[in-house]
């Protein structure tokens, strides 16, 4: 990852795929990003953010069309699906990274993976993280597709649900999670509101 932020995680090289990193750190919104999609669905590029881009391409067997073309552009590709964002802690993205998505109990809409495609809802449940070395915290966020067919959407709190029924099986489960979520992106963020508010907290 070429970056002191890769101690931050104990995940081989292996599973990154440095020439698609993306550094939108010093980046902010301007006008054309309203115009920005993917999957035919307004994209919220994560601005602030520095994306480590993950090795997915030629992963699944149904190609690659889910992630669109390379480069820099506002259009959707066919076939592309639209992006989500999970907040998350450090050993959980790892465990996500190194296998794939495990599904959690959610008790009010229903069990299966969650994430949504609000940047800063999934900033809310990001856990902050501060490495002993350089004092600084960080937050945590994978960036994901998901498959439009396969997703319940909970719209008054901006969640993207895939349901995942009680009783299924490991092997039904694997099946459901791979062809319906994918992660291809770390984001790490220097976490400059935490730090600041535990200076006016002293």
């Amino acid at each position: 990852m070429g970056s002191s932020l890769k101690k931050l995680f104990c995940v081989p090289d292996e599973f990154f795929d440095p020439a698609y990193d993306f550094d939108f750190t010093h980046m902010s919104k301007s006008n054309s990003d309203s115009d920005c999609k993917r999957g035919n669905e307004p994209y919220e590029r994560p601005y602030g953010w520095k994306r480590f881009a993950l090795k997915v391409r030629d992963k699944y067997p149904d190609g690659n069309a889910w992630l669109g073309t390379d480069g820099w552009r506002n259009h959707s590709d066919p076939g592309e699906w639209p992006v989500s964002y999970h907040g998350t802690s450090v050993q959980r993205a790892e465990g996500i990274i190194k296998t794939r998505y495990k599904v959690g109990g959610g008790k009010m809409w229903g069990r299966g993976i969650y994430s949504t495609p609000d940047i800063d809802v999934a900033d809310s449940f990001s856990t902050t993280v501060k490495p002993i070395k350089n004092g600084k915290t960080y937050s945590v966020i994978i960036q994901n597709r998901v498959n439009p067919k396969n997703r319940k959407i909970i719209e008054d709190m901006d969640y993207w649900l895939i349901p995942i029924p009680d009783g299924t099986s490991a092997e039904k489960e694997k099946e459901i999670v791979e062809s319906s979520i994918r992660p291809y992106g770390l984001l790490i963020k220097e976490d400059k509101e935490y730090f600041f508010s535990k200076i006016l907290a002293r």
